[in-house]
This record gives C-alpha cells, sequence and structure tokens, in this order.
C-alpha cells in the first residue's frame, strides 16, 4: 500500500507542478474523462473547467502535500487524503502563504495506470 501511496502522490504532485501548456497529453493522462470536482468555495466544476485552471494556472507556484495518505474503496480504486499547502517562490526554503487546504482525490486504477476521477479542496481556517 506503501508503494501504491508514494504513486499517487507523485501523480498529484504531477498535476500542480506540470506545464501543462507545453505537456496538454499530461491531463488525459491523469485525469478521466468522468473526471469532476468541488472546489474549495463549494463549487462544483466539470473536467474541462479544471482543464482551463490546469492550462492557465501559474507554473512557477510551488506546493506540498503534508499529511498524505490513502485508503483502499477496493482493488482498482483509492482515495487520497492530505493538506496542499501554497509556497512563496521568493524564498528559496519553502514558507507557507497560508494553512491549506484539505484535499481528497479519487483514483482509479485501469490496468497500470491511475487516473483521477474525483476531486474535492476544503479551506482550512
Amino acid at each position: 500500500m506503501e508503494t501504491i501511496a508514494a504513486q499517487i502522490k507523485q501523480l498529484e504532485l504531477k498535476l500542480l507542478h506540470t506545464d501543462m501548456q507545453a505537456n496538454p497529453t499530461v491531463i488525459d493522462e491523469l485525469l478521466d474523462s468522468t473526471f469532476e470536482e468541488i472546489d474549495n468555495n463549494g463549487q462544483i466544476n466539470t473536467r474541462q473547467q479544471v482543464v482551463s485552471w490546469l492550462l492557465s494556472k501559474d507554473n512557477a507556484q510551488q506546493w506540498s502535500l503534508q499529511d498524505f495518505r490513502i485508503k483502499r474503496l477496493s482493488n482498482n480504486t483509492v482515495i487520497a487524503i492530505y493538506r496542499a499547502v501554497k509556497h512563496e517562490q521568493a524564498i528559496k526554503t519553502l514558507n507557507p502563504v497560508n494553512p491549506g487546504s484539505i484535499r481528497s482525490s479519487i483514483w482509479q486504477r485501469y490496468g497500470n495506470q491511475w487516473k483521477m476521477v474525483f476531486h474535492q479542496a476544503t479551506r482550512s481556517i
């Protein structure tokens, strides 16, 4: 289970840190065609809305994923639960800008490939 957790964490970071304009195929590699999201404002976003955000996000922004863990929902499905924290770019040591948000993502395995089918962010207080 630890190797799956490490793999899923790397996929989560790949979504956040990849320049999607330069590497648009990553989107289809990682997001299922049925993907949807509930953002930290409680809005339901379609796959296309999230793809638009991924294509326009600030690629210099760095994130850390803290307290990362997964739970198996079935043989081919896991949920990842973690805190995502944005960090300032001007400082070499990563200093949190805010307390971040609690995130959960459901990942489905298709053969050897994992794809995110659902994501939710909850603002931390």
